[in-house]
């Protein structure tokens, strides 16, 4: 069995295109995981046979297809066919916070074999952090009874801007000591594969996207914890923005809100005036006895009338920014998510109020505002998918069957 690429391809370790003819070429129609025969794949791209046949013997060997039975007969001898083998190779996912990251095990078609949740204190710096990463990784690793050999990347999302070719994060507002830090280089030292590092709410707008909504080409994932976040979802692709700082809705001023200070200098922003900690900042002066985040969907569960009303309250401080995204950017799909979203009813209606009202009518047409749907896993999820969007590229499977 051989093994993945090491190299990252935005460091130019592996090929920008591939041969169009190529076995990495082909391997791109067979990831859909539906078994096909030789002549399925011959005359959906073109090749001659004896191609066909070539690529595929190049494919087997590296175990990331398999014979997968065979096809009905038309007469003769029924065709073999082939169909993709996520169990090939595993990849690694890190959902990092402030106080708690998820991790997880995924085969290459990112369904999860382990998980785990880790307590961290992202403030304690990087090398702290990444060597309790990377050591409960490992052992998840091992519980699983796999070889270290069979990690095909590591995904690791940070809960602050991110320049993901380098997966280093910038100026990030509650992470002393990330700042332009080697995350990549530093896991590598652990588990040298590729490791790629993109934003917290990126990765969970690839995962809820992927697990959920792979019919829908705009998507909007919107995450509501310590701070607020957005992952933009256009015409399929992910977007980032210049710099990685694409979608910082919690330091737009909210349209007619309260001038509360924000940890960035600004006063009114939505992050002050809506965050689970900005909900339980409100909740305390209005008397209600709170420490953590946590305790707000307990309260509002429990029937709580003023901490319903504060959490409704910050749906409609949250819809007035989003109204203005929903005219710009005209998603079919706002999805909800973050410790502050599992409240559930209460903070959506708050956000719906707003949206439907405020923006323009055809924006709203089809406009769906929705929770996530993925269990607290839309992290994981999107950093298995980030890896292997990569690594299973065509021009990666070309490195790979060179290098075999």
């Amino acid at each position: 069995m051989v093994t993945l690429p090491t190299g990252l391809e935005e460091r130019g370790d592996v090929r920008r295109e591939a041969d169009p003819r190529s076995a990495g070429t082909l391997f791109q129609l067979i990831r859909d995981g539906r078994p096909r025969t030789r002549a399925d794949l011959a005359a959906v791209t073109g090749f001659a046979r004896p191609t066909v046949a070539a690529r595929i013997d190049e494919l087997l060997s590296s175990g990331l297809i398999v014979p997968a039975g065979e096809a009905s007969s038309t007469g003769g001898r029924p065709p073999a066919t082939f169909a993709f083998n996520p169990g090939a190779r595993i990849i690694l996912a890190a959902d990092l916070g402030v106080s708690h990251g998820r991790l997880a095990i995924t085969d290459l078609a990112s369904a999860v074999l382990s998980e785990r949740s880790l307590e961290i204190a992202i403030a304690d710096g990087p090398q702290v952090v990444l060597d309790a990463v990377t050591t409960a990784l490992c052992e998840m690793v091992e519980d699983l009874g796999r070889p270290v050999s069979d990690v095909a990347g590591v995904g690791i999302g940070l809960p602050g801007p991110v320049e993901h070719r380098l997966g280093r994060a910038i100026s990030p507002p509650i992470m002393p000591g990330w700042d332009g830090f080697d995350v990549p280089g530093h896991v590598a030292k652990t588990l040298p594969t590729p490791v790629l590092v993109d934003n917290d709410v990126n990765i969970m707008a690839l995962g809820e996207h992927a697990a959920r909504w792979q019919d829908v080409k705009d998507l909007v994932f919107i995450k509501i914890a310590t701070g607020i976040g957005a992952g933009i979802i256009s015409d399929g692709e992910l977007r980032r923005g210049a710099l990685g700082a694409a979608g910082d809705l919690g330091h737009i001023a909210v349209p007619r809100g309260r001038q509360i200070p924000c940890r960035c200098g600004n006063v009114g922003c939505l992050e002050a005036l809506a965050s689970g900690l900005a909900v339980v900042e409100s909740l305390r002066a209005q008397g209600v006895d709170i420490q953590r985040t946590a305790q707000i969907v307990d309260l509002v569960r429990s029937g709580n009338i003023t901490a319903s009303q504060t959490v409704r309250q910050a749906g409609r401080d949250i819809g007035d920014v989003v109204a203005g995204c929903v005219n710009l950017l005209n998603p079919s799909v706002i999805v909800i998510g973050g410790i502050v979203s599992e409240v559930g009813e209460h903070l959506l209606a708050g956000i719906r109020e707003v949206v439907y009202s405020r923006s323009l009518p055809l924006a709203t047409q089809h406009l769906r505002i929705v929770a996530s749907q993925t269990e607290g896993r839309a992290g994981v999820l999107g950093a298995s998918q980030m890896v292997s969007q990569q690594v299973l590229s065509a021009p990666a499977i070309d490195q790979l069957l060179m290098k075999s």
